[in-house]
């Protein structure tokens, strides 16, 4: 994967994460420079950013901090293999309580 198409593959990743998690007024959604910040009812955050040179999406947790590559057509956590989005639903809803439906 070039560098281009690193950036476009996180855009896309960003942008549906945003959007599927707009319809839930719990949480405060911040996307910027790359950089999605989730703020929960409680005051905690969970951050989404890219890793351009890592070619990886990091997101970052009460629960820890996960790695993901592209691997098989998904990004996938690098230690667990788990997929991006399942993990991060489940991220969500154990953080802030809501259930995320990435479709």
């Amino acid at each position: 994967m070039t560098e281009s198409e690193f950036h476009r593959a996180v855009d896309a990743v960003l942008a549906r994460i945003e959007n599927a998690l707009e319809p839930h007024d719990d949480l405060d959604i911040d996307l910027e420079g790359g950089v999605l910040t989730l703020g929960c009812p409680d005051g905690t955050k969970i951050i989404v950013n890219r890793q351009a040179p890592n070619r990886e999406i990091w997101v970052a947790a009460r629960s820890g901090g996960f790695h993901f590559a592209a691997r098989d057509g998904a990004w996938r956590d690098t230690r667990s293999g788990e997929e991006l989005f399942a993990s991060l639903a489940a991220i969500i809803a154990a953080q802030a309580g809501v259930q995320a439906d990435f479709g």
